[in-house]
């Protein structure tokens, strides 16, 4: 997997432990790496994501701040698919993905997610026979906007 893909792993993992402890009820969907010194924290909430918890989130996030810049974002409509139940809550919606090793010849997908397990979902494509990916091997998902 490449260095930036770790990297984003690592950040999710911490800044999950840091934010989900410290917010009840909120849940860092992804971190994502905009350059070396930027990364978005993409986060959701029962109740909605508005500017204040946004800056709640930030405030919780100093630490950081000596090292990156930080922002903090709702999940809008492209909403960052990464855990299992996130695929699971996804099952019949587009989505788009980007993986770290080829399978059936490729490592973006586009379609409609057909079901999700514990280990791995099935992607129907519209070029052939759903494709099973497993979670570890997702680097990127994310809903594709179905609204026109």
């Amino acid at each position: 997997m490449a260095p930036v893909h770790e990297k984003e792993r690592e950040l999710t993992r911490e800044v999950a432990g840091t934010v989900e402890r410290e917010i009840p009820g909120i849940e860092v969907l992804a971190v994502e790496l905009l350059s070396p010194t930027r990364f978005c924290v993409f986060i959701d909430h029962p109740q909605g994501v508005d500017h204040a918890l946004c800056a709640r989130v930030t405030d919780l996030l100093r630490s950081y701040l000596t090292r990156y810049t930080v922002d903090v974002s709702s999940p809008g409509f492209e909403r960052p698919l990464r855990k299992p139940a996130h695929f699971r809550n996804a099952i019949g919606r587009r989505v788009t993905l980007r993986t770290s090793v080829e399978i059936d010849g490729r490592r973006r997908f586009r379609g409609t997610v057909a079901s999700a397990n514990n280990d791995a979902l099935a992607l129907a494509v519209a070029d052939g026979e759903p494709v099973e990916v497993p979670y570890a091997a997702i680097v990127r998902g994310n809903l594709i906007d179905e609204v026109n």
